[in-house]
Order: structure tokens, then C-alpha cells, then sequence
């Protein structure tokens, strides 16, 4: 069987009784990095064998630990902080154990996004978790582009000298008085929570630049101004051709209207007496 099992994110105090005696009890720990696990095995006295698992060798290893389970080994699953298949490679072995009939199963733990998202105080009924945003020039504009639309609350992962380049980007993508909460070494000592703009909070960085990994939550576009923005694209186009465009789907031309009439935000009498006076 495969264990995915929640280590720490900073406070070492942050794991759980099943984790520890599982890690214990398991033939191998696969870690992202041997070194930086060891200070937590170490500390609690486990000497389980551990070997790497990481991004660059993914396929080759996982393929060597599936191998090793279908021989009857357990093996559990570790990332340098947090849970396992959260912006690492873990959702890779998981998809091979799958495929081989492997068994897997979730010991719960810390993760940096949840945290993150009840500090900041911004609405967590719903929220979108987008992780690092890409590196790639053309990929990182799409997923800024996509982010402007979002109604949901954001997460985002950044490290701290990337973390002026991204507010910048989305200061400049959603608006400066956005509201954001950066959650910093979390758990830890110098643990910081600061809720803010993104203007705010990039000329805050300007002045001190912060170190450790950082968390940003950032408030979601609210529905009323996802409605007037479409309002506002709607009325550019002809009245015309924006009935033209749902009588071409097939709607009669009554309920086209009606259609007309909630895209502009308008009453369907409003949009009857504009096309009258147009035909006119």
C-alpha cells in the first residue's frame, strides 16, 4: 500500500500520532528531500529507510516504488512540508499506483493552502487553489488572464524573491485595491498574517522584503462586478445583432428578447421600444 502522509509545514509539533507510528511501522519513506526529512525523522526517533522522490526523477523512481509495493512493501509518502500531491510530484505516484491496482490511502495533516485560507479572513466557501503560477512567459499570462474572471477566493504559493514580480502582475491584472492577506512562515516563530490591498501589500515588500515561503489569498471578483462587466460588453454590440445572435441558437424571437433584456441589464419593454425606434 501507498500512505500519503502530512508532514509539518514549520512547527514540528504538527503531526499527527497516526503519521508518526505509520512512518515507523511502513518498509520505506519516499521524501522529496532526504536531507530536509531527516531533521523530522530524526526528531522523533524514526529510522525507517527513506529514499528521494521528486519532480526530476518522478517516472523512473515511481516506477522503482511500485515495483517495490507489488512485492508486498508498504511504502509512505512524504514532501518536504504539508501534504503529499499539493504542488509536488505525489498526484504522479498516486495516478501509477491506480493503474496497477495498488492501494492508496490519505493519513490527514497540515497543508500551507487551508492554513492560509482561514487566517485571511476572505470568504472560504468556495475557493480556487492555484498553487505557483507558471514560469513560462506565455502560460503565466493565461493563468493571470483566466484569474481576472474568478469569483472564487484564490491561493497562491510564491517564494520571496519572486513574490514583487507576482503582485505587480496581479496588481496589474485584478486591480490594486483588490483585497489580499500574505500568510508567511507559517506555524513558525516569526510567523506573519497581513491582510491588506495588493497595492498595499507591494509597496509593504518594496520597503522590507520578506523572506520564507508565502501564501497569498486574495479576494475573488464579487458577482455584481462580474454582471456589470458583461453589461458593459454586451451593450457594444448592435441591439440588432445581439437578437440576431440568440434567434440564430434557435430562440423565438419573444424569448430572445428576454434574453437581450437580462444580458444589458435592461427591461424587455427597454429593448422592444429600442428596436422599434431603430426599425423606425
Amino acid at each position: 500500500m501507498l500512505y500519503l502522509c502530512a508532514t509539518p509545514i514549520g512547527n514540528l509539533e504538527d503531526i499527527t500520532l497516526r503519521v508518526l507510528r505509520t512512518l515507523k511501522e511502513v518498509d520505506l519513506i519516499a521524501a522529496e528531500d532526504t536531507r530536509n526529512s531527516m531533521k523530522l525523522l530524526n526528531h522523533y526517533d524514526i529510522h525507517t529507510p527513506i529514499t528521494s522522490y521528486h519532480e526530476h526523477n518522478k517516472i523512473k523512481k515511481g516506477r522503482v516504488l511500485v515495483e517495490k509495493m507489488q512485492q508486498g512493501q508498504d511504502v509512505a509518502l512524504i514532501t518536504d512540508a504539508g501534504t503529499p500531491g499539493i504542488s509536488d510530484p505525489g498526484e504522479e505516484l498516486v495516478k501509477m499506483c491506480y493503474q496497477e491496482g495498488i492501494a492508496v490511502t490519505a493519513l490527514p495533516g497540515a497543508a500551507a493552502c487551508i492554513l492560509g485560507i482561514t487566517l485571511s479572513g476572505l470568504p472560504a466557501r468556495n475557493f480556487a487553489f492555484e498553487g505557483f503560477l507558471p514560469m513560462d512567459g506565455k502560460k503565466r499570462r493565461e493563468r493571470l488572464e483566466a484569474l481576472v474572471h474568478e469569483t472564487r477566493t484564490m491561493v497562491l504559493y510564491e517564494a520571496p524573491h519572486r513574490l514583487a514580480r507576482t503582485l505587480e502582475e496581479l496588481a496589474q491584472a485584478l486591480g490594486g485595491d483588490r483585497q489580499i492577506c500574505l500568510c508567511r512562515e507559517l506555524t513558525k516563530r516569526h510567523e506573519e498574517v497581513c491582510p491588506t490591498t495588493l497595492e498595499g501589500l507591494r509597496q509593504r515588500i518594496q520597503a522590507r522584503e520578506p523572506k520564507g515561503e508565502c501564501v497569498l489569498v486574495i479576494q475573488g471578483k464579487s458577482y455584481q462586478e462580474l454582471k456589470e462587466e458583461r453589461q458593459r460588453e454586451w451593450s457594444q454590440m448592435e441591439l440588432s445583432e445581439h437578437m440576431a445572435y440568440y434567434e440564430a441558437q434557435g430562440l423565438t424571437r419573444k424569448d430572445a428578447m428576454k434574453q437581450v433584456a437580462r444580458d444589458r441589464g435592461l427591461g424587455k419593454r427597454d429593448v422592444y421600444q429600442q428596436l422599434l425606434e431603430k426599425k423606425e
